[in-house]
């Protein structure tokens, strides 16, 4: 029996604030990193509520996303697995200060680029600052581009 490859797909936010990115700070297998709100697709969503719910997850801000800044791959450095991730940049939309955030997250943090690039040891995955930068570059491409069927 042959095995099926199949990619992790993921979803992230990027959202900046006064000059700041939202990034979370969480406990992996590989030590403390720094990551945008981000996790997988589930069954029975779309894309895009996958970005919102993960977000709030892992962050309690109610994210909207407003456009897809990149779709990226990238193969896990400890493992066969390749990820698949669908980036969005968007608004703030509410924040539940007292919500209890996901298992392993230490907290939200609101990062300028220049800190963020002073953690990259600590770098989830070279997507981290990828995604940042093409958001920076500009990179904005419409929702219409995903279709859920």
């Amino acid at each position: 029996m042959t095995h099926q490859w199949t990619p992790h797909t993921t979803v992230a936010a990027v959202i900046e604030r006064e000059g700041r990115f939202l990034l979370v700070e969480e406990h992996t297998a590989a030590g403390v990193r720094f990551n945008q709100p981000a996790g997988h697709w589930e069954a029975g969503e779309t894309l895009i509520e996958a970005a919102r719910r993960e977000t709030l997850e892992e962050t309690g801000y109610h994210f909207a996303p407003r456009a897809l800044v990149g779709v990226y791959s990238v193969q896990a450095t400890d493992s066969d697995i390749v990820y698949l991730r669908f980036a969005f940049c968007g608004d703030l939309e509410g924040y539940e200060a007292d919500r209890p955030l996901d298992t392993g997250i230490i907290a939200a943090r609101w990062l300028t680029p220049a800190e963020l690039a002073a953690e990259a040891p600590r770098h989830r995955s070279p997507l981290v600052p990828r995604c940042i930068a093409d958001y920076q570059a500009g990179r904005r491409f419409s929702l219409d581009l995903i279709t859920h069927v």
